[in-house]
């Protein structure tokens, strides 16, 4: 069985990093998805490709992969520098503000 490792990242419509702080492996797709012909939906025999474990390291994951005899491939996640703002959110509304509030 083949599998990656990798740590996912944020979703396009949110700014926050939830679930983004764990690895996650998931397995490689075995069998190609078939188009079911009645009703036109897709499918695979494949059980693997709905696993998708979560760890809090990278190690533990390449442990994992170790001991169950899984050939995994980590990617490595590209580093982001934190967009904070000094004083956040808050500041959109506060009283003592200096500018013009604009949308």
């Amino acid at each position: 069985m083949r599998a990656r490792i990798y740590k996912p990242a944020k979703t396009a419509m949110s700014s926050g990093t939830a679930k983004t702080q764990h690895w996650v492996l998931e397995f490689a797709p075995e069998a190609p998805r078939e188009v079911d012909p009645l009703m036109g939906w897709t499918s695979s025999s494949d059980m693997n490709s709905q696993v998708h474990l979560r760890f809090e390291t990278l190690e533990a994951a390449q442990d994992y992969a170790k001991a169950h005899g899984i050939d995994a491939v980590v990617l490595k996640p590209k580093a982001r520098k934190p967009n904070i703002r000094a004083r956040g959110y808050g500041e959109n509304f506060a009283t003592d503000r200096r500018g013009a509030w604009t949308h």
